[in-house]
């Protein structure tokens, strides 16, 4: 039997959600929820109906999972609690600052209606989270960096989409190379936040918009730009489509210990993305972690999770047996 999933949300993520199910054959897509009008969306799975946001919870019993494609600023605080009252849930919420109130306030409802919900899911947080784990684990004795970029953040262009005046946006996040070379050199710097990355927007303003006073909250919104080095650029629209069209990004998480009675030995544990298509990428890893909601609320399992709580052979299609003989 396929895994019935839900869509709530058709943006960007949503549609990279749509992709990755194709290429999970254990899988099917039964419905696409939007809160625009669903008569003027086009969706590429044929036969799959869209309605709208307000309809979800009259699919309850039609899907096993719903996978929450909106931003964090707004949309993921309201939506996930919400719809983990119905069904199992995934999210790809990243104010990492906001993880510990937006994971109480999904486990609280989701041990009520008996669910699982999987939160804070894609490559960071989500792959790069568990890569900090493994890396403080294996070398105690250490320190843990985090570099992003070169590239576009979904949720960081979101937030000052959002702002008034604002007609479109991208956000680029650049890694400090210096900085990034210091820490493969195994040297150990001590790094603010503002020496290791800075912040570029192409920002498309309204006509008549305060373009000062834009530029002014861009760069001091807390959690997302404030404690950066941040570049704001006005351009036009037509600039925005023809040069920052797409969506690419990447990273880097570096494990930087010693072991030994003297810590006399180095080593550099280094995980590494580039990515094409933000989306589609943090699509990929979400349906992966939407077979394991699936599965561990099969088993009994309520309440939220993240990636820390879910087993690895949980996310594979495979069985126990396969696993063993192929990866093992």
């Amino acid at each position: 039997m396929s895994i019935r999933i839900g869509i709530f949300g058709y943006g960007n993520l949503g549609r990279g959600v749509e992709s990755a199910i194709r290429q999970n054959p254990d899988m099917e897509l039964v419905a696409v929820f939007t809160r625009r009008d669903p008569a003027t969306m086009k969706i590429r799975t044929e036969g799959v109906p869209v309605y709208h946001a307000d309809k979800a919870p009259e699919m309850a019993d039609k899907i096993d999972v719903m996978i929450l494609c909106g931003g964090s600023a707004t949309d993921l605080p309201v939506q996930t609690p919400a719809l983990a009252k119905y069904f199992n849930v995934i999210d790809s919420f990243d104010t990492h600052a906001k993880i510990p109130e937006h994971f109480a306030a999904v486990d609280a409802v989701a041990k009520e209606s008996g669910k699982v919900g999987i939160i804070s899911v894609g490559w960071d947080p989500g792959m790069f989270s568990l890569n900090r784990l493994f890396g403080g684990v294996i070398l105690p004795d250490g320190k843990d960096y985090t570099f992003w970029g070169k590239g576009v953040s979904q949720g960081h262009s979101d937030a000052i989409r959002r702002i008034e005046g604002v007609a479109d946006a991208k956000q680029y996040t650049i890694p400090v190379e210096s900085a990034l070379e210091a820490v493969r050199s195994g040297a150990n710097p001590e790094l603010t936040t503002r020496e290791k990355h800075t912040r570029e927007c192409f920002v498309v303003a309204k006509d008549g918009a305060d373009k000062a006073k834009i530029e002014e909250e861009i760069k001091t919104m807390p959690n997302y730009f404030a404690d950066y080095d941040t570049t704001v650029n006005f351009i036009s629209q037509e600039e925005l489509n023809e040069k920052h069209g797409g969506i690419p990004h990447g990273g880097f998480v570096i494990r930087s210990g010693k072991t030994g009675f003297e810590g006399e030995h180095t080593h550099i544990i280094e995980y590494s993305l580039k990515l094409d298509s933000n989306p589609e990428f943090t699509s990929s890893v979400i349906v992966a972690y939407a077979r394991a909601a699936y599965r561990m609320n099969k088993e009994g399992m309520s309440g939220c999770k993240t990636v820390f709580d879910v087993a690895p052979a949980y996310l594979s299609p495979k069985t126990g047996a396969e696993l063993r003989k192929e990866l093992l």
